[in-house]
């Protein structure tokens, strides 16, 4: 488990329980009721340990032990119709090749087929792989801070179009301000937002959506329409055949 801190809470909760345990379960119609009704966010605080300068790594938020707090506090960045009746969800690390290769190659042709139809969404939670990939945690902080100047979409497509190159540097922090340049942003307030602390708490929370719903690796895709949520791998024909289904599928069930 990537992100072990969090795996060791949630077994000490569950008792261990594997994806069908009733806490996994409450967080999948958790899940699943965000494509619907929506949750509210809820108030959070982030502790003590809240880094200082750029935080590059996951800081301590309170509330996280809530489900429904989770669920809320873990926002992620969604893309096409906020109604539409599916939801493809991606947990993703902008550093993984793997999502790279999601992101460039299928990504788009879900947004063709079924994002700019209205018929599905695409939803974005952050899952950086920290013990692997040093700056994933920023590169996603680096997305929301785009996100500001409401141009989350386009950096969040030039980091993954350009994963090559920064991926490898020892400090990605001036790639990631020129991207912004090239994107069209504010460098300046970006800039800010990025040696901050910004953001922090809610890719944590992400972090610890991911891990309490079995995600391990990346990129892991979920499917979720008319109150099911399914597990799918980053595969355009298996995603393309989930949303179908669920499309067509009553709701409340098959």
């Amino acid at each position: 488990m990537t992100v072990s801190r969090s795996e060791k809470r949630r077994q000490a909760r569950t008792g261990g329980a594997g994806d069908n345990g009733s806490g996994m379960g409450k967080l999948y119609l958790l899940l699943a009721a965000v494509a619907v009704i929506g949750i509210a966010v809820v108030a959070y605080s982030v502790g003590s340990s809240a880094l200082s300068g750029a935080a590059t790594g996951p800081v301590e938020v309170a509330g996280l032990d809530d489900s429904e707090r989770l669920v809320a506090l873990a926002q992620p960045n969604e893309l096409g119709d906020p109604n539409a009746p599916v939801s493809i969800v991606e947990f993703g690390d902008y550093q993984c090749p793997g999502c790279g290769h999601f992101a460039t190659n299928i990504k788009p042709q879900l947004q063709l087929a079924f994002v700019d139809p209205g018929q599905a969404k695409f939803v974005f939670y952050d899952f950086p792989l920290i013990q692997i990939h040093p700056h994933a945690f920023l590169a996603a902080r680096a997305a929301r801070c785009a996100g500001e100047q409401d141009r989350y979409w386009e950096y969040h497509d030039v980091l993954f179009r350009m994963q090559t190159s920064w991926s490898g540097q020892a400090n990605a922090i001036g790639s990631f301000i020129d991207y912004a340049e090239s994107v069209g942003l504010d460098t300046d307030a970006f800039e800010s937002c990025l040696q901050s602390d910004r953001f922090a708490d809610v890719v944590t929370a992400n972090m610890e959506l991911g891990a309490q719903l079995g995600v391990s690796g990346t990129p892991t895709v979920l499917v979720n329409g008319r109150g099911e949520v399914r597990r799918v791998g980053a595969d355009l024909e298996q995603i393309r055949r989930a949303v179908e289904e669920l499309s067509a599928a009553p709701a409340g069930g098959r």
